[in-house]
């Protein structure tokens, strides 16, 4: 059934003018509100509640399920940030953020300027409601009616977007942070727009390290600089929170420097895997295996993969560059983890290069042969590796900027053990 259909069955059953209707279920459609939504919005306003009293329900904040397809709230603007998509083919300015009430906080997507300011109280009238990550999200459109009142709830929450780099999570919108910019690099990407010039490297507080992306390269991010970003919004990057600067976003030069960690936070194996993913992030466990996948290997010269009998999963049958790289198990009793080493810190554990180990398994007929020198030199150690944490449906994963064996005492670890034990 076509978007014509829809409204001419639409406008005969409310009475009024098909243009009229077709030109609104148009607009609602082009700002991704769902057709059965966008449809029951025009019925509302039309003046056909579907057998009710016509109007959307009032709820609390915590009451509201991705299941509403309208609802009018009462909260306070917490985030207000503002950002370019590119949907249908054309780009859109949103307004993103979240509001709150006494019972909780809610994300929104406003694909009209309501001119929302963080700390107002606003009443949004037939907000549309849809499931964004397995949350409501509300969504003020067209027919919302945004109106200010002067009665704010009592709410449990930050108002303004200040936050330090470790309290981002991915979904984050209209965040301001304090950061000292410790790596920055120029690069061509293929954008949406064709060739496109973004920065990218890493920020960081006192708090921890996060990479960051800008898609509008803003001078002041230079290595070493002390910044205030305003109206960033945050994505995940390989499990780990990243910071996105936008054209909307603001970035100032701080007339103070800020303090910046040297230090990863060392966690336990299993409540670093249940975090979902760090950027940074310091383990310390026994290894006790070393995966299939280690020692020689191949990669594709096009895309870096690593090429198994001479096949790339990408780019087909191709001559593979030689690499080294280790995939080690580690566990720490609570969890496991894998180390994935690339050809530097592979080359310190092995004690010799690309060549060496081509030699080496040439000479025992046997390309395994240097995974299993590899094996002999760590299984039943224990190492503290450094790195990013990625988790999926497949385990967990730290890419590995640092490896090495511990200078901790067992017998004085122990030791404390069994004190601790005995108190």
């Amino acid at each position: 059934m076509s978007l014509d259909d829809h409204a001419e069955d639409l406008a005969s059953n409310l009475g009024v003018d098909k243009t009229e209707v077709k030109r609104d279920l148009e607009n609602l459609v082009s700002y991704s509100v769902p057709l059965e939504e966008a449809k029951d919005s025009l019925r509302r306003k039309y003046g056909d509640g579907g057998g009710g009293d016509g109007g959307p329900t009032s709820k609390a904040v915590a009451e509201i399920t991705p299941g509403d397809s309208s609802v009018t709230v009462t909260a306070t603007v917490l985030t207000v940030g503002k950002r370019s998509i590119r949907y249908q083919g054309s780009d859109h300015v949103i307004f993103e953020g979240e509001l709150a009430d006494e019972s909780g906080a809610i994300s929104y997507t406003a694909w009209e300027d309501f001119d929302l300011e963080p700390g107002e109280t606003v009443t949004a009238g037939n907000a549309g409601v849809r499931e964004w990550e397995g949350d409501p999200e509300l969504n003020l459109g067209e027919s919302t009616d945004v109106t200010r009142v002067e009665e704010s709830p009592a709410i449990d929450f930050e108002v303004g977007g200040d936050a330090a780099l470790v309290e981002l999570e991915p979904g984050d919108r209209g965040r301001n942070v304090e950061v000292r910019v410790t790596e920055v690099e120029r690069k061509t990407i293929d954008g949406r727009d064709g060739e496109t010039e973004i920065l990218s490297g890493v920020l960081a507080d006192g708090t921890t390290r996060l990479p960051f992306t800008d898609w509008d390269p803003h001078p002041e991010l230079e290595a070493g600089a002390s910044v205030r970003v305003e109206d960033a919004f945050v994505r995940e990057f390989r499990g780990a929170p990243a910071v996105n600067v936008s054209e909307f976003s603001t970035v100032s030069a701080l007339d103070r420097e800020v303090g910046a960690t040297e230090d990863a936070p060392r966690l336990p194996v299993r409540e670093a895997i249940e975090s979902g993913g760090l950027f940074d992030v310091e383990l310390v466990g026994s290894v006790i295996a070393v995966r299939d996948g280690s020692g020689l290997i191949e990669r594709c010269p096009e895309c870096g993969r690593v090429v198994q009998n001479g096949q790339c999963r990408s780019h087909g049958a191709v001559d593979g560059v030689d690499d080294l790289r280790v995939k080690a198990v580690l566990d720490d009793g609570t969890g496991t983890v894998t180390a994935i080493l690339d050809a530097d810190l592979t080359e310190r554990i092995y004690g010799g290069d690309v060549e060496d180990a081509k030699a080496h398994a040439r000479d025992e007929m046997d390309q395994e042969a240097v995974a299993d020198a590899i094996r002999e030199q760590l299984v039943g150690g224990e190492f503290v590796v450094r790195g990013s944490l990625s988790v999926d449906e497949y385990g967990a994963n730290v890419n590995a900027r640092s490896f090495a064996a511990t200078d901790d005492d067992p017998v004085e670890r122990a030791s404390d053990l069994l004190a601790e034990v005995s108190r």
